[in-house]
């Protein structure tokens, strides 16, 4: 297994226009979503990255939705790099990471930057690429040569699973959907009888995945101390002083 830290950061889209199909892509990801983002509560959501910032959300009740990209988009709030954000310890109720970690230098920094700021039982999204899908495959083939999917990271699953459960989140939901090579261009075909199937029986080998998950914190609770107190008895005492009376020596008169 690869190291997650790299030295050189990878190139990165600034729009889902720069995938291939990226714009369906998008619309696939936004209606698995959101019944999601209708269970995000509070006050500010962070949309984390350059493709999740495109990402709309019209069921979430959280209208303070916030942008951070790397570089100057026509849709940035704040600009900072996702490794190293400028908010304070517990202040975010939601964060959206699309495809984020794929094209990260370091996802592991990412993801701690993301507890550092999520507040307990808030919630993350995170959608990446299957390693393991066709799409995985071509990565590695001289398919597209200018293909940006050709600098993804491709992190499973399972090991994106493993990275937010060390953290202290609970895994929520996981989907997984999408068959297709994309560095072809062909048209999306997600709810064909034959890409249903393999979605339900082949998931593991699906294009793209996505993992919803809880930020959960147990409260200390004070463990108070058991005083072992000894039970008063006034019949011991009285028997206790009538024992002394009968061992103290009577005095005689001279």
């Amino acid at each position: 297994m690869k190291s997650a830290l790299i030295t050189t950061s990878p190139s990165r889209p600034e729009s889902w226009r720069d995938l291939p199909v990226g714009d369906n892509i998008k619309t696939l990801i936004e209606l698995e979503i959101e019944e999601a983002s209708r269970k995000f509560f509070g006050y500010h959501l962070v949309r984390l990255g350059n493709l999740s910032s495109e990402i709309e959300l019209k069921s979430c009740p959280i209208k303070h939705q916030v942008n951070i990209t790397p570089n100057s988009l026509s849709h940035s709030s704040i600009i900072a790099k996702t490794s190293s954000l400028p908010i304070t310890e517990n202040s975010v109720d939601a964060f959206i990471l699309a495809n984020e970690l794929d094209f990260s230098r370091d996802p592991h920094q990412v993801l701690r930057e993301v507890d550092r700021a999520i507040i307990p039982n808030g919630y993350v999204v995170i959608t990446g690429f299957n390693p393991f899908s066709i799409s995985g495959l071509c990565k590695y083939l001289p398919i597209n040569k200018g293909n940006v999917l050709h600098e993804a990271r491709y992190f499973s699953c399972a090991r994106v699973k493993d990275w937010l459960q060390l953290l202290g989140f609970e895994i929520i939901d996981v989907k997984h959907l999408l068959f297709n090579e994309l560095f072809l261009n062909r048209k999306l075909k997600s709810s064909s009888k034959l890409s249903l199937w393999c979605q339900q029986y082949l998931s593991v080998l699906t294009t793209m995945y996505i993992i919803v998950a809880r930020k959960r914190e147990i409260p200390l609770t004070m463990i108070k101390p058991k005083w072992k107190t000894s039970k008063f008895s006034a019949v011991g005492v009285s028997v206790s002083r009538g024992a002394m009376q009968v061992e103290t020596p009577l005095k005689r008169e001279k």
